[in-house]
Parts: C-alpha cells; sequence; structure tokens
C-alpha cells in the first residue's frame, strides 16, 4: 500500500510538469502522457491534487511578475510574500479541484458496478471526462482567469482543435481526457501483455479521424471581403502609466497613432484596455473611428470599457463595459483608510453588463476585454446575437512573454468556436490577427510601440458550437451515467 501511494505521488508530480508545460507552451505530445499519469494516479486523490498544483504553479508563474508591486501602495518587504500568496494560492485552487475530481472517480465507480468490465469502465471515463469538461466552461465564467485543459492543444494542433467548432473548449478537454485514459488503459494492458496491440491500433485510429474531422471543420468559411484595420500598440509601462510625464505624452501620442492609421486607409483604429482616462477628449477630432479601452464614470461608479468615438469627434459616444473584474485588483472595495485599493492602480472599479455584443456605427462586435477572453460561451452568445467579429483588447504588462502565447491561444481557440476572426490589440501585446480558421498573424513584435495592419474578415454563419453550446458535452456526460447505470443493472 505504502508503495502504490509512493508511485502514484510521483505519477502526479511528473504528471504535473508535463501539463504544466503543455499549458504554458501548448501541445497533445505534453498534455496526453500527463492525463495518462493523472488516471493512473487518481486512485489516491492526494496524488491527483499533487498533478493540479504543480501543473498550475508551472503554467502560472508569470504571476511573480507582479512584484514589485510598491506602485500600488503595498509596502515593498510585502511585495514578494503577496505576489508569492496569489501564485501560491492559485495552485492550491487547483489541487482541490483536481482532488475532488480524483474522489468523485473513486466514489462513482465504487458507486456505479462491483466488478467493472471494459463496457463500464468505457462509461465510467466518458463521465469523468465530460465532467472535467463541463467543469471547465463553469470556471470560465467565474471571476478566476482559467487556462484549462481545453485551450492545450494550441497553437501546436490546430486540426484537432477544429473540433471546438462543434464541442467548444469543454469539448476540447473531454477528448483530451479521454486520450489520456486511451494511453492509461493501452499501457496497463502492455504491462500484462495482453490486447495492448489492438487497443493501440483502435486508439491510434480514432485519433487520426479526429484530426480529420476537425480539419474539415476549419475549412469552411462564409468570409466577406476583409476590412483594413489598424491597431495602436502603445507599450507603456504599467507602473509608469500614471506618471505625470506618461499622461502629458499619451494625448499625443493617441494623435499620432490615428494619423497614421488614417495614413495607411484603416477603416478604424483600436487601442487596448484601460488607455484613456474618464471624460477624456482627443486633441483634435479623429480622422477615422476609433475604439479605445478606457474608463468612463456611471452614477458614481468608475468602470473600465472599450469607448467608441466616432469620425470627426473628440469624445465617446458608444460603450461596452467590462463584465469580469481582475480579484483583488479592479474589484476589491477601498480598505479604510484608503491606503490599500487592491492590486491595481484603478481598484474600485464596478461591473458592467453581461452581453459582449458591441452595437456601433460599424459591423457588431463580440468584445472580450482582458481576461474575459477566456469565457467561451459569452463571446459565443454576442455572436448568436448578431456580432460579425470577435475583438479582444487587454493590457498584459508587466507580465512576460509566457502569458501572451497562452493569450494568444485563447483568441485561436474563440476564433474556431465561433467561426469568427479575432483581432487582439494589447499595450505590450499580443496585437495579432487571428483568422476564424486559429491561423495567427502576428502585426506588432511584442514590447514595442507601433501601429499595425489587419485584413479583417467579417462572417455571418452560425457555427455548431455557438448553436449548441454545451448541449452535446451534457448529452455525453449522461450517455455515461446511463452506461454506468446499465452495467450495474447488468452486474
Amino acid at each position: 500500500m505504502g508503495n502504490d501511494r509512493s508511485l502514484a505521488l510521483l505519477q502526479g508530480a511528473v504528471g504535473g510538469v508535463l501539463a504544466g508545460i503543455a499549458l504554458a507552451q501548448g501541445g497533445l505530445l505534453w498534455m496526453a502522457p500527463a492525463l495518462a499519469l493523472l488516471w493512473s494516479a487518481c486512485r489516491f486523490p492526494v496524488a491527483a491534487s499533487l498533478w493540479g498544483f504543480v501543473a498550475v504553479l508551472l503554467s502560472h508563474r508569470w504571476l511573480l511578475a507582479l512584484h514589485p508591486l510598491t506602485w500600488v501602495g503595498v509596502p515593498a518587504p510585502l511585495s514578494v510574500p503577496v505576489a508569492a500568496s496569489i501564485w501560491l494560492f492559485c495552485g492550491a485552487a487547483a489541487a482541490v479541484l483536481v482532488g475532488l475530481w480524483a474522489w468523485l472517480a473513486i466514489w462513482i465507480a465504487h458507486l456505479a458496478t462491483r466488478e467493472a468490465g471494459i463496457r463500464a469502465q468505457v462509461f465510467h471515463a466518458l463521465l469523468m471526462a465530460s465532467i472535467w469538461g463541463l467543469t471547465e466552461v463553469l470556471l470560465a465564467r467565474s471571476p478566476l482567469f482559467w487556462i484549462g485543459v481545453g485551450g492545450s492543444l494550441l497553437p501546436g494542433d490546430r486540426a484537432l482543435a477544429g473540433l471546438a467548432r462543434w464541442l467548444g473548449a469543454g469539448g476540447l478537454a473531454t477528448l483530451q481526457l479521454l486520450i489520456g485514459w486511451w494511453l492509461w488503459r493501452t499501457a496497463l494492458a502492455w504491462r500484462r501483455g495482453v490486447g495492448w496491440r489492438r487497443s493501440l491500433l483502435v486508439g491510434l485510429l480514432c485519433l487520426l479521424l479526429a484530426h480529420g474531422f476537425g480539419w474539415s471543420l476549419l475549412r469552411s468559411s462564409d468570409a466577406a471581403a476583409p476590412i483594413s484595420v489598424a491597431a495602436w500598440q502603445p507599450a507603456i509601462p504599467t507602473r509608469s502609466k500614471f506618471s505625470e510625464e506618461q499622461q502629458r505624452r499619451l494625448p499625443e501620442a493617441l494623435q499620432q497613432a490615428l494619423d497614421r492609421a488614417d495614413d495607411l486607409d484603416a477603416a478604424w483604429l483600436v487601442a487596448p484596455e484601460g488607455l484613456l482616462p474618464p471624460d477624456e477628449v482627443l486633441l483634435r477630432p479623429a480622422p477615422l473611428p476609433l475604439l479605445t479601452g478606457g474608463f468612463r464614470w456611471l452614477r458614481g461608479q468608475q468602470r473600465s470599457a472599450l469607448l467608441v468615438v466616432d469620425r470627426g469627434e473628440r469624445q465617446a459616444s458608444a460603450f461596452i463595459d467590462k463584465h469580469r473584474l481582475v480579484p483583488l485588483g479592479e474589484w476589491l472595495p477601498a480598505l479604510p483608510g484608503g491606503v490599500f485599493r487592491g492590486l491595481s492602480a484603478v481598484g474600485g472599479l464596478q461591473p458592467g453588463a453581461a452581453s459582449r455584443l458591441l452595437q456601433w456605427p460599424g459591423p457588431a462586435a463580440a468584445v472580450a476585454i482582458c481576461y474575459e477572453l477566456s469565457d467561451g460561451a459569452a463571446l459565443a452568445q454576442a455572436v448568436a446575437d448578431g456580432a460579425q467579429w470577435l475583438l479582444a483588447v487587454a493590457n498584459l504588462d508587466p507580465y512576460p512573454l509566457a502569458l501572451q502565447r497562452q493569450f494568444i491561444a485563447l483568441a485561436q481557440l474563440r476564433s474556431i468556436e465561433t467561426a469568427r476572426d479575432l483581432l487582439s490589440v494589447a499595450n505590450t501585446g499580443p496585437s495579432a490577427l487571428v483568422l476564424a480558421t486559429g491561423k495567427q498573424q502576428q502585426l506588432l513584435a511584442p514590447f514595442t510601440e507601433g501601429v499595425g495592419l489587419a485584413d479583417l474578415h467579417l462572417h455571418q454563419g452560425i457555427s455548431g458550437y455557438t448553436r449548441w453550446r454545451e448541449a452535446p458535452l451534457m448529452g455525453l456526460m449522461l450517455f455515461g451515467l446511463v452506461g454506468l447505470g446499465w452495467s450495474r443493472v447488468r452486474s
């Protein structure tokens, strides 16, 4: 028993390392063996918890870049402990969730059937994998910035990720859990010397067919002629953004970006999250429409928003407010004395409406401000309501390039799910165009200032995921549950 537990803990630790690499860089070759080790280790929930803890600590290590926090009022001696505590809290939350999943898997297995034949094992795997997938979808709607297994296929495996066009991120997570289960069962059969060749060949055939089907889903397109859209990446260091010098320089820099976009014959210019202060007025009338992140006041409450300044105007006339605010940063209320307003220079914001649909004089857009990009269901709803393209504006400074890679992988996933082009514009990057096929086109190099031009395609068609959302995944979970019940009756 002790040796079994030690082996399970080792499997959990090694699997967590592989999963952390997969979540940070993307790739089935890392995630598949990581999930196989999870299935093997989940006979001990503590080992499964170790898997989740290690995976998130590795994939979210960019959180340590929060240090130094002195610019938001955290005393220097507390800066490292606060940043490390946030990082460790995220790892601990993942450990609890994965441990609960493993405990549920054990409980269901004992409850469903006394003698687990291969059919019962398949039904059990279907049920537990779909539970994981649906849980990722729910977590993506929570205040957490959830980077789950579903998006780990990108950017490396667009063909298999094409299945998100029908199944969404939750479906991709479920599929990868099933691939991991297949590898684990094949390894067990190999150790016993019975049936492993058949298991390997059947699994490889299914994997090949899944890649082919996913690729075929990405080939369909109803794109209209492209529209040239400009993106401004100002590359303003967040820690000095509110300095007197930067606030003096910003209005003229924005005006120059507008003039540059006009020279490029762009239809409109997009600027990143949080750029304009409340009630900001342009120095000169805008030579073309401007969509920019900024802040506004509503009934005494400050909100982060995407603001629209029409051609020939100097002030915003349309907007969409940010709905999901950063915990411990934007929505933390001011403490007594006003000493600490959260881990953001703009703490104390209030959320806007849940809808992500922006109606403005141009083509309707589904808008994600910063980590709202992790919620695919909200953007799919906006597309169902008429959005023809996706827009993600963000400010990922002071985080390193690792977070930008994860952000653009989420952007690729959202484009595939909704069959829409996505324009990403961020303060230091990523500023890129992601086509409806998930293919990425970088507009500007990270951490550099400039104006880039993207050929944005508008789409009208509705994808399977936009139409059905999580219904297929819920059907799979129900199928697994009914199958387990049937196995119990048979036994």
